[in-house]
């Protein structure tokens, strides 16, 4: 087995593992246990996911390049919202939740980039769709989580 192909499996059942992990933390009680060690344990799979969709990148530039962006953008949110959390500064909260959240919604646009051939025929880095959807359908999610939360309300997600 090639390097190549142990890097993708890896990282690929990372992936999985983030977008489960997701909405697991996500929905969890937001006290001393789940969340924030779910939250932790979330923090450094991305870091592990970005890490690896960077060596996949290197190993293969023309065709994914673009992986290395969404990566980036994906671990740079949720090391937003995981820092933003530790440090507790004013406004924490909501860069935690928008970090966070973002960090989210980017592993989804990936995923629906890498598979959306499969799905409708045309080649996802080439059409805008799995591009906007994760981001048209999340954006008013967190928009309206932190709104819940700035009125002193538990969202019900």
């Amino acid at each position: 087995m090639t390097l190549h192909r142990v890097l993708l499996a890896l990282h690929i059942a990372a992936g999985f593992f983030g977008l489960v992990l997701g909405p697991v933390v996500m929905r969890a009680r937001k006290l001393p246990g789940l969340h924030p060690r779910g939250g932790e344990l979330y923090h450094w799979n991305m870091l592990f996911v970005c890490l690896s969709a960077a060596a996949l990148a290197s190993m293969d530039w023309e065709r994914l390049r673009w992986f290395l962006a969404v990566a980036a953008f994906s671990y740079a949110n949720a090391l937003r919202g995981y820092l933003a959390a530790k440090r507790r500064r004013e406004g924490w909260l909501r860069a935690h939740i928008g970090g966070m959240g973002g960090s989210y919604i980017a592993m989804v646009t990936a995923l629906l980039v890498v598979n959306w051939k499969t799905l409708t025929g045309t080649p996802g880095v080439a059409t805008p769709w799995p591009w906007l959807l994760p981001t048209l359908a999340g954006s008013p999610v967190i928009a309206w989580v932190i709104y819940q939360v700035r009125l002193g309300k538990r969202p019900k997600l």
